[in-house]
């Protein structure tokens, strides 16, 4: 990532645990994998990559949240950039969301809270000396 992608991010990225599908809304074609989320853009996970600044409509596949029947939230984004992924044979793609409405905001915080990795340090009870 270059330093104006860095200085353009504005929100921490949450990397997801739930594997949620993201696919072209008209197109029908599975693009990949969700891989982070936030209110503003999106990083998935993806076997073929896209060319930047292409503007899709994505359709991503809802996991099973509490209290949601949402099924799929689907928005317009643009490829804000593609790179190859440590594996080889996968891509990461970032994408921007266009707009964001309310009722997606409240989804993206949802899925969030729900399903994202847990970066804290465990907090352990102090031991007392061992014992010889």
């Amino acid at each position: 990532m270059d330093k104006k992608t860095d200085e353009r991010r504005k929100q921490e990225r949450k990397t997801l645990v739930a594997y949620t599908q993201v696919f072209d809304l008209y197109g029908g074609d599975l693009l990949g994998y969700l891989g982070d989320l936030t209110i503003s853009g999106a990083m998935i996970i993806s076997e073929k990559p896209m060319k930047p600044d292409t503007e899709i409509h994505l359709a991503i596949e809802m996991p099973e949240l509490p209290d949601i029947k949402v099924v799929r939230m689907s928005m317009t984004a643009r490829v804000a950039w593609c790179q190859q992924d440590l594996s080889p044979q996968y891509f990461n793609i970032g994408f921007e969301f266009k707009e964001v409405k309310d009722e997606h905001k409240q989804l993206i915080e949802t899925i969030i809270q729900n399903y994202q990795f847990r970066r804290d340090v465990p907090t352990y009870p102090q031991r007392g000396p061992v014992a010889k």
